[in-house]
């Protein structure tokens, strides 16, 4: 079944209840620009997509570009094709109407969230979205922002005031379009500590050479172990970035 969250900003409010005291663990999160499980040798494979998340046995994936029953896509739910191979739950949030469905981004996750809500963010060459998930003890988000640099500048401010006050740990992960040292990264590290090594490239899969995906955390309840670039040079355009996190 596909599910849409398209909840108003106050419910946003909702994440931000105080986290209840819990012994240390560890997570496995990612980040994957899944181009629609298309490759760099444009076939869409929803088989090989899945394979590269399942190696990584990820607690929960932050999905960009995913159609939702367009034309190009065959009708197909991206996210649910994915969802039904790695065996994880998923949460689509639609960032524009496209070719008779929908286009944005989602989640997949090992366990049902507490609650998701979308919010919208901007973007002139499209509309864009970021998806918030509460678990019990942190937050995730994932974003696609603008490739108008104002207007992913204008998203970074945004996302830096919906999470002002969280109580919990927050991860943010996703396909930021922007350069290490661009301003829309530079106002989202006065809030958020970049876990992946900005030196080391995502995009194109098959020979990087530019970082735009980024993975950030913020809380003092919580810390990264690692982060890494994930060897996928051919199935999407992007490489997915993985990372395991002590979450106190």
């Amino acid at each position: 079944m596909i599910r849409f969250f398209l909840t108003a900003t106050a419910i946003l409010s909702a994440l931000f209840a105080g986290a209840t005291a819990a012994p240390a663990d560890t997570i496995t999160v990612m980040s994957y620009n899944i181009r629609n499980s298309t490759g760099m040798d444009n076939v869409r494979d929803f088989d090989r997509t899945a394979a590269v998340i399942s190696a990584v046995n990820p607690s929960v994936v932050a999905i960009l570009e995913a159609d939702s029953i367009t034309g190009r896509s065959k009708g197909t739910y991206v996210l649910g094709e994915l969802a039904q191979r790695t065996g994880m739950q998923p949460f689509f949030a639609p960032a524009i109407d496209y070719d008779g469905g929908r286009y944005g981004i989602g989640l997949l996750t090992a366990e049902t969230p507490l609650s998701v809500v979308r919010h919208a963010l901007p973007g002139r060459e499209e509309a864009r979205a970021l998806i918030i998930s509460e678990f019990k003890d942190f937050i995730f988000a994932a974003t696609h922002l603008s490739l108008t640099e104002e207007d992913a500048l204008e998203s970074a401010s945004i996302i830096s005031g919906l999470f002002a006050d969280a109580k919990k740990p927050v991860i943010i992960a996703g396909d930021f379009n922007v350069t290490p040292g661009s301003e829309t990264i530079s106002l989202l590290s006065k809030q958020f500590t970049m876990v992946n090594n900005p030196e080391t490239p995502t995009f194109p899969a098959d020979e990087p050479n530019t970082t735009i995906d980024y993975i950030m955390i913020k809380g003092e309840g919580m810390e990264a172990i690692e982060c890494e670039v994930v060897n996928a040079p051919t199935q999407s355009d992007h490489r997915p970035l993985v990372a395991k996190l002590l979450v106190k």
